[in-house]
Formats: C-alpha cells, sequence, structure tokens
C-alpha cells in the first residue's frame, strides 16, 4: 500500500534535452557529436558545415563492387527471364521452361563478370569513359534491339531480344540523367529513320 513518489524527476526530463538541444540548434550547435559534421564559424560569424562539403558527390557504395556485382547480376537475371519469357508468350508458344532457366542461368555469370568489372574502383576511376561506354552499349543495343524485332522472323526475335532488352535497360540505368534521355532519343530517331514500329 506504499504511495508513489511525487515530488517530481531526480533527473532530466525529455522536455528538458528538447529545449537543451533546441537551444543548440539555435546558436548553430549541431546534435551529433561526429567531428566529421561540426559547425564551425568563420570570422564574420556565417556557420561552414564541413560534414555538408563532399569534393567527389558520388559516395561510395557500402557494399563494394562484390555486393553490387552480386546484386545487379541477379536483378538483371531475372529481367532476362522475364523478357524470354514475354516472348515467348508474344509469339503464342508454348513456353519451354528449361531452355529459359537455362539461358538465364547462363547470362547471369557474365552479367556478374560485367558489373563487377565495370563498377570496380579502377573503372570509377574514369566515369567519362565508363559514361561513355554505357552510352554507345545504350545506343547500340536499343537500335540493334529495334532492327531485330522489325526485320528478323520469330525465332531469331526469340533468341536476340531478351540478352539484347537486357543489355539495353541496364546500360540506360548506368547512365546519368541527361545521357540515358539522349541514348533513347537516339534510338527513338533510329526507330523513326527507318520506319519501324515498336509493336
Amino acid at each position: 500500500m506504499r504511495q508513489p513518489d511525487r515530488s517530481g524527476p531526480k533527473t532530466k526530463t525529455l522536455l528538458d534535452l528538447y529545449e537543451e538541444k533546441k537551444s543548440l540548434l539555435h546558436h548553430g550547435q549541431p546534435f551529433s557529436p561526429d567531428p566529421a559534421n561540426k559547425v564551425s564559424t568563420d570570422e564574420s560569424g556565417s556557420l561552414l558545415n564541413a560534414g555538408l562539403h563532399h569534393e567527389n558527390d558520388e559516395e561510395d557504395e557500402p557494399i563494394g563492387p562484390l555486393g553490387e556485382a552480386v546484386f545487379w547480376s541477379l536483378a538483371l537475371g531475372m529481367l532476362h527471364f522475364t523478357l524470354d519469357v514475354l516472348v515467348y508468350s508474344q509469339y503464342r508458344q508454348e513456353i519451354e521452361w528449361t531452355p529459359i532457366f537455362s539461358r538465364s542461368g547462363t547470362m547471369v555469370p557474365v552479367l556478374f563478370f560485367l558489373v563487377y568489372l565495370l563498377r570496380s574502383e579502377t573503372a570509377a576511376t574514369v566515369p567519362r569513359v565508363r559514361q561513355a561506354f554505357f552510352f554507345v552499349v545504350a545506343v547500340g543495343a536499343g537500335c540493334y534491339t529495334i532492327h531485330v524485332a522489325n526485320r528478323y522472323d520469330y525465332y531469331a526475335v526469340m533468341k536476340r531480344t531478351p540478352p539484347l532488352g537486357t543489355l539495353w535497360v541496364w546500360s540506360v540505368i548506368e547512365l546519368r540523367l541527361a545521357l540515358a534521355a539522349a541514348s533513347v532519343g537516339v534510338d527513338l530517331g533510329f526507330l523513326w529513320w527507318r520506319g519501324y514500329t515498336m509493336f
């Protein structure tokens, strides 16, 4: 039957901690004790946040080239598998699962090697060359996929479009936005120039 202690808190409450942090924020003090994010003032009193200044806009990925290669090769392998099934469905063919799984299984190690090679530290040191490479691949794969789909018979389309389409999509994803839009523009220009259709 003991009564609770109603004398008040003996330590700082959450409201007290909030007021302290709020006061620090108004004086230009950071919440984090991390020295990389320390806020300092120059002689004129303006705030200089060292933690917000990065010499390189592209931060290193936390999983590294090997992890990226695993992730991207599996994701692109699933894309290849999906495109393969869609091509069979487009031509109303009976889906042959064993060859589809075999082709996708063959594609994954190749994609793993390519992704690992193009996301390694060596490739990261020459971003312009890397972007130029992906631009050329995106335009080439896109134009050739359009050509194959419009000129070849259904068997050749079934064999060639899944790997070409996978390469095309991957290349566009790897490009910066402006270059990706330009590559798609070139592909659409090729479509119009040759008088092809998308369907």
